[in-house]
């Protein structure tokens, strides 16, 4: 409970120090620079978690079109296989049958 309190007690100040500094004209020139180096490395930071998305949005779809072309090609396999089995149990009976 103790930590809370200067916890609250540091963030409260901060905001009375902040205000402070804002109604003196160089620490409001300061804060501007603080706020625009914050605001550039946000922006980067966004630029590159949009860069990476889009990396392994292109990976994702690659692997995805694999897969299916990889399924088509099993279903294609299976299919010729059951139509040789069809074939050779037709022959087989056909060969009974005579």
């Amino acid at each position: 409970m103790k930590n809370l309190l200067w916890f609250l007690f540091g963030i409260a100040g901060g905001f009375v120090l902040a205000h402070l500094m804002n109604k003196d004209p160089r620490g409001h020139e300061i804060l501007a620079d603080v706020d625009a180096r914050i605001t550039e490395f946000t922006d980067r930071m966004g630029d590159a978690y949009r860069e990476q998305e889009a990396r392994f949005a292109g990976l994702v779809g690659d692997v995805r079109d694999a897969a299916v072309d990889a399924a088509n090609s099993a279903r294609t396999a299976a299919s010729g296989v059951v139509e040789n089995v069809s074939d050779a149990v037709e022959d087989a009976a056909d060969k009974l049958a005579d």
